[in-house]
Protein backbone atom coordinates (compact mmCIF):
# COMPACT_ATOMS: atom_id res chain seq x y z
CA UNK A 1 0.00 0.00 0.00
CA UNK A 2 1.37 3.59 -1.05
CA UNK A 3 1.87 5.62 1.63
CA UNK A 4 2.75 9.30 1.44
CA UNK A 5 3.41 11.74 4.07
CA UNK A 6 2.58 14.95 4.47
CA UNK A 7 4.96 17.82 4.20
CA UNK A 8 4.56 19.44 7.67
CA UNK A 9 7.43 21.97 7.38
CA UNK A 10 6.19 25.55 6.60
CA UNK A 11 2.88 25.19 8.96
CA UNK A 12 3.23 28.02 11.81
CA UNK A 13 1.84 26.70 14.79
CA UNK A 14 0.53 29.61 17.29
CA UNK A 15 1.72 29.65 20.75
CA UNK A 16 3.25 32.13 23.40
CA UNK A 17 6.68 30.84 23.98
CA UNK A 18 10.12 32.92 23.96
CA UNK A 19 10.76 31.19 20.86
CA UNK A 20 7.32 33.15 19.03
CA UNK A 21 8.10 36.10 20.79
CA UNK A 22 11.54 36.77 19.34
CA UNK A 23 11.77 39.29 16.55
CA UNK A 24 12.32 37.25 13.48
CA UNK A 25 15.63 39.29 12.52
CA UNK A 26 17.39 37.49 15.55
CA UNK A 27 15.34 34.00 15.54
CA UNK A 28 16.41 34.17 11.79
CA UNK A 29 20.02 34.82 12.50
CA UNK A 30 20.23 32.09 15.26
CA UNK A 31 18.69 29.35 13.24
CA UNK A 32 20.98 29.86 10.33
CA UNK A 33 23.98 29.93 12.66
CA UNK A 34 22.49 26.73 14.30
CA UNK A 35 22.29 25.32 10.83
CA UNK A 36 25.91 26.05 9.29
CA UNK A 37 27.79 25.05 12.75
CA UNK A 38 26.40 21.39 12.72
CA UNK A 39 27.82 20.71 9.87
CA UNK A 40 31.11 21.12 11.66
CA UNK A 41 30.57 18.68 14.35
CA UNK A 42 33.38 15.71 14.05
CA UNK A 43 33.26 14.30 17.41
CA UNK A 44 30.92 12.53 20.29
CA UNK A 45 30.97 15.42 22.04
CA UNK A 46 30.05 17.46 19.58
CA UNK A 47 27.03 15.74 18.56
CA UNK A 48 25.96 15.21 22.17
CA UNK A 49 26.32 18.99 22.92
CA UNK A 50 24.36 20.14 19.36
CA UNK A 51 21.63 17.58 20.17
CA UNK A 52 21.34 19.04 24.04
CA UNK A 53 21.22 22.36 22.35
CA UNK A 54 18.36 20.91 19.89
CA UNK A 55 16.02 19.30 22.47
CA UNK A 56 16.32 22.65 24.44
CA UNK A 57 14.89 24.62 21.89
CA UNK A 58 12.30 22.39 21.11
CA UNK A 59 11.27 22.66 25.06
CA UNK A 60 11.41 26.19 24.70
CA UNK A 61 9.09 25.95 22.02
CA UNK A 62 6.35 24.71 23.66
CA UNK A 63 5.65 22.70 20.34
CA UNK A 64 4.08 19.36 20.40
CA UNK A 65 7.35 16.91 20.23
CA UNK A 66 5.18 14.82 17.78
CA UNK A 67 4.58 18.40 15.32
CA UNK A 68 8.69 18.68 15.14
CA UNK A 69 8.96 15.32 14.20
CA UNK A 70 6.35 15.44 11.23
CA UNK A 71 9.05 18.29 10.02
CA UNK A 72 11.51 15.26 9.98
CA UNK A 73 10.21 12.75 8.12
CA UNK A 74 10.24 13.89 4.85
CA UNK A 75 13.84 13.72 4.96
CA UNK A 76 14.06 10.36 6.54
CA UNK A 77 14.41 8.31 3.05
CA UNK A 78 17.27 10.92 2.33
CA UNK A 79 18.76 10.02 5.84
CA UNK A 80 18.81 6.28 4.97
CA UNK A 81 20.12 6.43 1.51
CA UNK A 82 22.87 8.82 2.57
CA UNK A 83 23.37 5.89 5.65
CA UNK A 84 23.45 3.26 3.38
CA UNK A 85 26.08 4.95 1.25
CA UNK A 86 28.05 5.82 4.25
CA UNK A 87 28.24 2.41 5.42
CA UNK A 88 29.10 0.39 2.79
CA UNK A 89 31.33 3.01 0.74
CA UNK A 90 33.72 4.38 3.46
CA UNK A 91 36.52 1.99 3.97
CA UNK A 92 38.02 3.91 7.31
CA UNK A 93 38.61 2.33 10.52
CA UNK A 94 38.82 -1.44 11.25
CA UNK A 95 36.45 -4.24 9.55
CA UNK A 96 33.78 -5.01 11.42
CA UNK A 97 32.15 -7.11 8.65
CA UNK A 98 33.24 -8.74 5.38
CA UNK A 99 30.51 -10.17 3.33
CA UNK A 100 31.51 -10.72 0.15
CA UNK A 101 32.32 -7.53 -1.69
CA UNK A 102 30.49 -5.87 0.72
CA UNK A 103 32.52 -4.50 3.59
CA UNK A 104 31.87 -2.61 6.45
CA UNK A 105 34.18 -0.57 9.44
CA UNK A 106 33.70 1.43 12.01
CA UNK A 107 34.23 4.43 10.01
CA UNK A 108 31.46 3.50 8.12
CA UNK A 109 29.52 3.43 10.85
CA UNK A 110 30.69 6.18 12.33
CA UNK A 111 29.88 8.44 9.08
CA UNK A 112 26.51 6.85 8.79
CA UNK A 113 25.76 7.97 12.58
CA UNK A 114 27.38 11.00 12.60
CA UNK A 115 25.82 12.36 9.08
CA UNK A 116 22.39 11.23 9.74
CA UNK A 117 22.31 12.88 13.40
CA UNK A 118 23.87 16.44 11.39
CA UNK A 119 21.06 16.37 9.07
CA UNK A 120 18.39 16.13 11.51
CA UNK A 121 19.86 18.62 14.16
CA UNK A 122 20.02 21.14 10.77
CA UNK A 123 16.11 20.44 9.90
CA UNK A 124 14.91 20.58 13.55
CA UNK A 125 16.51 23.52 13.61
CA UNK A 126 14.63 24.80 10.46
CA UNK A 127 11.45 23.50 11.48
CA UNK A 128 11.54 25.73 14.96
CA UNK A 129 11.89 28.74 12.58
CA UNK A 130 8.86 28.27 10.59
CA UNK A 131 6.78 26.65 13.43
CA UNK A 132 7.11 29.77 15.70
CA UNK A 133 7.49 32.62 12.43
CA UNK A 134 4.27 33.82 10.55
CA UNK A 135 4.93 34.33 6.70
CA UNK A 136 4.78 38.00 7.39
CA UNK A 137 7.38 38.09 10.41
CA UNK A 138 9.77 36.04 7.89
CA UNK A 139 9.16 38.08 5.10
CA UNK A 140 10.10 41.09 7.07
CA UNK A 141 13.00 39.24 8.31
CA UNK A 142 14.07 38.52 4.83
CA UNK A 143 13.76 42.11 3.51
CA UNK A 144 15.06 43.27 6.67
CA UNK A 145 18.55 40.85 6.01
CA UNK A 146 18.85 41.63 2.21
CA UNK A 147 18.24 45.05 2.89
CA UNK A 148 22.10 45.82 2.17
CA UNK A 149 21.72 44.72 -1.35
CA UNK A 150 18.76 47.32 -1.85
CA UNK A 151 21.24 49.97 -1.36
CA UNK A 152 23.67 48.20 -4.21
CA UNK A 153 21.24 48.40 -6.96
CA UNK A 154 20.65 44.93 -6.66
CA UNK A 155 16.40 43.18 -5.96
CA UNK A 156 16.82 42.87 -2.03
CA UNK A 157 13.13 43.12 -1.55
CA UNK A 158 12.18 41.15 -4.45
CA UNK A 159 13.91 37.97 -2.88
CA UNK A 160 12.72 38.45 0.23
CA UNK A 161 9.37 38.12 -1.36
CA UNK A 162 10.51 35.35 -3.33
CA UNK A 163 11.71 33.16 -0.46
CA UNK A 164 8.88 34.27 1.75
CA UNK A 165 6.28 33.08 -1.46
CA UNK A 166 8.31 29.70 -1.58
CA UNK A 167 7.97 28.69 2.23
CA UNK A 168 4.06 30.09 2.14
CA UNK A 169 3.70 27.30 -0.75
CA UNK A 170 5.42 24.39 0.62
CA UNK A 171 2.58 23.33 2.47
CA UNK A 172 -0.18 24.02 -0.12
CA UNK A 173 1.86 22.49 -2.67
CA UNK A 174 2.49 19.44 -0.54
CA UNK A 175 -1.27 19.05 0.34
CA UNK A 176 -1.63 19.19 -3.44
CA UNK A 177 0.61 16.36 -4.02
CA UNK A 178 -1.31 14.31 -1.33
CA UNK A 179 -4.39 15.04 -3.04
CA UNK A 180 -3.37 14.04 -6.88
CA UNK A 181 -1.38 10.97 -5.27
CA UNK A 182 -4.93 9.35 -3.70
CA UNK A 183 -6.99 10.65 -6.47
CA UNK A 184 -4.46 8.32 -8.73
CA UNK A 185 -4.54 5.30 -6.81
CA UNK A 186 -7.99 5.79 -6.65
CA UNK A 187 -8.41 5.61 -10.72
CA UNK A 188 -5.72 2.17 -10.25
CA UNK A 189 -2.89 3.87 -10.84
CA UNK A 190 -0.03 1.47 -9.89
CA UNK A 191 2.03 3.63 -7.66
CA UNK A 192 3.39 1.12 -5.42
CA UNK A 193 3.09 -2.22 -7.59
CA UNK A 194 4.64 -4.14 -10.40
CA UNK A 195 8.47 -3.12 -11.58
CA UNK A 196 10.96 0.12 -10.62
CA UNK A 197 10.22 1.23 -13.90
CA UNK A 198 6.73 0.49 -13.41
CA UNK A 199 6.35 2.85 -10.68
CA UNK A 200 8.59 5.58 -12.02
CA UNK A 201 6.38 5.47 -15.59
CA UNK A 202 3.27 5.90 -12.90
CA UNK A 203 4.64 9.13 -11.35
CA UNK A 204 5.08 10.95 -13.84
CA UNK A 205 0.69 11.76 -14.26
CA UNK A 206 1.39 13.18 -10.86
CA UNK A 207 4.32 15.37 -11.68
CA UNK A 208 2.61 16.58 -14.32
CA UNK A 209 -0.15 17.62 -12.44
CA UNK A 210 1.18 19.19 -9.83
CA UNK A 211 3.32 21.20 -12.26
CA UNK A 212 0.30 22.46 -13.69
CA UNK A 213 -1.60 23.20 -9.99
CA UNK A 214 1.82 25.33 -9.56
CA UNK A 215 1.49 27.37 -12.40
CA UNK A 216 -2.21 28.24 -11.86
CA UNK A 217 -0.90 28.98 -8.32
CA UNK A 218 1.61 31.28 -9.99
CA UNK A 219 -0.42 32.54 -12.57
CA UNK A 220 -3.40 33.86 -9.74
CA UNK A 221 -0.98 35.02 -7.15
CA UNK A 222 0.46 37.32 -10.15
CA UNK A 223 -3.05 38.50 -10.77
CA UNK A 224 -3.82 39.18 -6.85
CA UNK A 225 -0.54 41.24 -6.30
CA UNK A 226 -1.35 43.26 -10.24
CA UNK A 227 -4.68 43.82 -8.83
CA UNK A 228 -3.51 45.64 -5.38
CA UNK A 229 -1.17 47.05 -7.26
CA UNK A 230 2.05 46.10 -5.55
CA UNK A 231 5.64 47.23 -6.84
CA UNK A 232 8.82 45.37 -6.05
CA UNK A 233 10.50 48.72 -5.44
CA UNK A 234 8.52 50.91 -3.40
CA UNK A 235 9.07 52.66 -0.02
CA UNK A 236 6.62 50.76 2.25
CA UNK A 237 6.05 51.15 5.81
CA UNK A 238 5.21 48.02 8.01
CA UNK A 239 1.75 47.59 10.24
CA UNK A 240 4.05 46.11 13.35
CA UNK A 241 7.70 47.38 12.69
CA UNK A 242 10.27 45.50 14.04
CA UNK A 243 12.56 46.00 17.22
CA UNK A 244 15.14 44.06 19.00
CA UNK A 245 14.16 43.97 22.49
CA UNK A 246 16.92 42.61 25.57
CA UNK A 247 15.84 38.75 24.94
CA UNK A 248 16.18 38.87 21.29
CA UNK A 249 20.04 40.00 21.61
CA UNK A 250 20.25 37.72 24.76
CA UNK A 251 19.88 35.10 22.64
CA UNK A 252 22.21 36.06 19.69
CA UNK A 253 24.73 36.23 22.66
CA UNK A 254 24.18 32.89 24.08
CA UNK A 255 23.88 31.42 19.91
CA UNK A 256 27.45 32.56 19.75
CA UNK A 257 28.52 30.88 22.93
CA UNK A 258 27.08 27.71 21.58
CA UNK A 259 29.31 28.36 18.48
CA UNK A 260 32.19 29.20 20.22
CA UNK A 261 31.90 25.98 22.50
CA UNK A 262 31.48 23.77 19.82
CA UNK A 263 34.26 24.90 18.29
CA UNK A 264 36.42 24.52 21.39
CA UNK A 265 34.31 20.48 22.06
CA UNK A 266 36.49 19.86 18.34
Amino acid sequence: MFVAFRLKMGQYWPGQSILHRMDPRAKAACALAIMVSVFFVHSVPQLAFAWAVALALVALSRIPVGKVLESVLPVVAMLVILAVCNLLLVRTGSTLVRLGPLTITSGGVWAAVLYSLRLVAAVMAAALLLLTTTPTQLTDAFDAGLAPLSRLGLPGHELAMVFSLMLRFIPTLADEASAILDAQTSRGGALAEGSVVRRVKAVVPVLVALLASSLRHANGLSRALDARCYEGGATRSHWHPLHMEVHDWLALAVTVVYVVVLILLG
